[in-house]
């Protein structure tokens, strides 16, 4: 067997890893997160080239990820588990190479390892600046403010033709996240739905993962759960993204042909880095295309 290659004696000791507590459920989080990782690796991809008995799964083996990242197989196990642990950096990196994860996948691995790692409130309507409203209505850009609960802050008279009459919702219904699944006119104008729903949901998991002390991201997690089966379907895929430009296709009211527009996000302007500012630019033309 893999794991007798290393004793389960070196345990808090092994390349630097600590016992000190950190939070439960962040380190539930992290132990969810290395979990999904591995299960969506396969040995090949690991660059594993021997056999060690039948699967069931197509995923690694726990004592397959301890060996690649040259930890004991029982101390990673810990780690799945959610143990009240902290592995060192190097151990953190070992695990993030083993798992092969991408740079968004490791950053959102520092942040739940990270015992150190600050955690600002999150803003309400009352918390934001008024300036920013005076900001965004000077863009002739459809332009939105959220927070790290996707919270629609402000808004633009573009974002609300495009998108909805935001104004006529209850502020506690007022979360892009929920809209997105629960509004059916917004949904039919999207016309790359999937694509986009994929992202905002890995966005959002990134923040749920942050804020797992927060009951708010677990009522509206599951409230989705209940209402949508689409969001159900992706939540349990477990991807994590960082906010980045991204493209979403509208199919508007009176506009005959669908709209491309790459979505900016635009944060810490207000000195709050949980505060985003959203700017649709629509996509014009490459001159040089289909030549």
């Amino acid at each position: 067997m893999l794991s007798s290659f290393y004793s389960d004696d070196l345990l808090s000791t092994f390349r630097g890893g600590s016992s000190v507590t950190v939070t439960n459920s962040k380190a539930k989080a992290m132990g969810a997160f290395l979990k999904s990782r591995r299960e969506r690796l396969s040995p090949e991809d690991a660059g594993l080239t021997f056999a060690n008995g039948p699967r069931k799964t197509p995923g690694l083996r726990r004592e397959e990820v301890a060996v690649l990242a040259g930890v004991s197989v029982t101390y990673y196990t810990w780690l799945e588990q959610g143990r009240d642990l902290i592995p060192s950096k190097d151990v953190i990196d070992s695990i993030a190479q083993a798992l092969r994860l991408s740079p968004a996948e490791k950053s959102h691995l520092y942040q739940l390892w990270n015992p150190h790692a600050s955690e600002l409130p999150l803003a309400g309507p009352a918390a934001m600046n008024p300036q920013m409203q005076k900001i965004i209505d000077q863009l002739a850009y459809p332009s939105h403010i959220t927070n790290e609960r996707s919270e629609v802050l402000a808004w633009n008279k573009a974002a609300q033709e495009m998108f909805a009459d935001f104004a006529s919702i209850p502020v506690q219904e007022r979360y892009f996240i929920r809209l997105l699944f629960e509004d059916t006119e917004m949904r039919r104008r999207i016309v790359n739905i999937e694509q986009f729903s994929r992202y905002s949901v890995a966005v959002f998991r990134t923040y749920y993962d942050k804020h797992r002390d927060d009951p708010w991201y677990e009522a509206t997690v599951e409230k989705l759960i209940r209402s949508s089966a689409e969001f159900e379907r992706i939540w349990r895929q477990y991807d994590i993204q960082t906010k980045k430009v991204n493209r979403i296709i509208l199919q508007l009211p009176g506009v005959r042909q669908p709209v491309p527009y790459d979505i900016h996000s635009l944060v810490n302007l207000s000195g709050r880095p949980d505060i985003h500012i959203c700017v649709y630019t629509p996509v014009t033309e490459d001159p040089d295309a289909g030549r």
